[in-house]
């Protein structure tokens, strides 16, 4: 008999609420014209974008014309770093970033700095977490902008923003920050983290993939990453679809309220002592013990390979971060920059809980992993 299905990768991406199926389902009743048409048919679908854009920034604490639509996370980064890049064109640009950012920043660096930008990827500790005195160190009179992700999506640490957003506005430099991870696990608010730009990703809070939203501070300026007629504020082109719009509204809804994260905490921390205990010396910690997103635990199988650890937890969907390439694993790069053993790092699985996510679930995901080191 196949073993019992268990999803623990919700960093990965998240089933879609009932209340969001719900919302998409009365937007493509009644959203079907264009929004951007002023007749009977058109008015429908502006109102629910509208009304959508609203409930985004309801939950930023922004305001609503300070939202733009996007297909998801990687393209409200994209359009974050391009935008600004190529909006402060005809001098010298330098970029700061950290060395564990998600690779929608890090691969829009690389392509920036072919374009003649300089980029410092700024490092970081044992635990993930970046120096904000590194960050005032390598700000120059040519820098532009600085992102540093709120919450790292392997091993769930959060980062000091509200200390590097107040470093970069000493200095007059844009503050991006990646927002995908966060959002709905811990306060979002755009004023309290002093973020200019701040991107989520609809997937992982519960809607569908494939929108997203890039929060921009009134007055900032970006050059559009898609060119074309004037929507979203001519911010980006594109007609925009009600239904996804009103997926993510309605998701936002449902992130506002933090409460069901502490249990989900809870369920963590259970997980984590149940392996401790049934594994010993033969687990460990990745990321930081306290400041950690309340649903995710990275743990090494010291001496293993997390892939095969993975392929043994039949029926358990969870993630690693390493890479397999012709047959060889190589350490993920957020581990290797933390400075974790390879004996370690390889047997890095990354288990993210959720909404759904049951006590009866973590305690056979323990005894099923257990089993497999013995």
């Amino acid at each position: 008999m196949n073993p019992r299905r268990i999803y623990l990768d919700y960093n990965a991406s998240t089933p879609v609420e009932p209340s969001v199926v719900q919302a998409m389902r009365a937007a493509m009743d009644d959203g079907y014209g264009n929004p951007s048409s002023p007749h009977w048919a058109g008015a429908p679908a502006r109102e629910i974008v509208e009304t959508s854009r609203r409930q985004v920034a309801a939950l930023l604490g922004s305001t609503p014309d300070e939202i733009v639509f996007t297909s998801g996370g990687s393209e409200a980064n994209n359009f974050a770093l391009k935008g600004a890049f190529f909006a402060r064109g005809g001098r010298p640009r330098h970029i700061i970033t950290t060395e564990v950012e998600h690779p929608s920043i890090l691969a829009p660096c690389r392509f920036l700095e072919r374009q003649g930008a300089r980029v410092t990827y700024l490092p970081v500790d044992s635990t993930g977490l970046v120096d904000p005195e590194d960050l005032r160190r390598a700000i120059t009179r040519e820098t532009i902008l600085i992102s540093v992700m709120h919450a790292n999506n392997e091993v769930g640490t959060i980062q000091p923003i509200e200390a590097c957003a107040r470093i970069a506005r000493e200095h007059g430099v844009l503050f991006h920050t990646d927002a995908a991870q966060s959002l709905g696990k811990i306060a979002t608010r755009v004023h309290e983290l002093g973020a200019d730009l701040l991107s989520i990703a609809g997937h992982k809070v519960y809607a569908p993939k494939g929108i997203g939203a890039l929060y921009v501070r009134a007055g900032t300026k970006l050059e559009p990453l898609i060119h074309g007629a004037g929507h979203e504020g001519g911010r980006r082109a594109g007609t925009e679809s009600a239904m996804l719009a009103a997926a993510l509204g309605a998701a936002c809804v449902l992130a506002g309220d933090l409460a069901p994260m502490s249990r989900v905490q809870e369920l963590r921390d259970q997980l984590w002592s149940l392996l401790r205990a049934r594994c010993g010396a033969r687990i460990a910690l990745n990321g930081h013990p306290e400041r950690r997103l309340p649903n995710t635990l990275n743990v090494s199988f010291v001496g293993r390979v997390g892939v095969d650890i993975l392929a043994a937890l039949e029926g358990v969907a969870a993630s690693t971060g390493s890479a397999c390439h012709a047959g060889r694993v190589e350490l993920s790069p957020v581990l290797a920059a933390m400075g974790v053993a390879s004996e370690v790092g390889l047997g890095a699985v990354r288990f993210s809980l959720g909404r759904r996510t049951t006590a009866e679930e973590v305690a056979e995901v323990a005894e099923r992993a257990s089993a497999v080191l013995r």
